[in-house]
């Protein structure tokens, strides 16, 4: 089935199921969020990261250097 075809088939889709749909293309399919953004959210959970005001004034941690 080409692209073209599943667009046409969701279009078809009543609303509740389209919604169905579209939740579980966003859980499954991260492969539009940028790199960049993933790396950022993986520097986040590990506690790599520091509010701006803190980054633009104090000196880091040696553990951040």
């Amino acid at each position: 089935m080409s692209a073209q075809e599943v667009i046409a088939e969701f279009k078809a889709l009543p609303p509740a199921e389209r919604t169905q749909v579209t939740k579980f293309v966003v859980e499954n399919d991260d492969s539009w969020i940028p790199d960049e953004f993933k790396e950022a959210m993986q520097d986040a959970e590990t506690g790599r990261m520091v509010d701006m005001e803190t980054a633009l004034h104090e000196t880091p941690p040696p553990r951040l250097r």
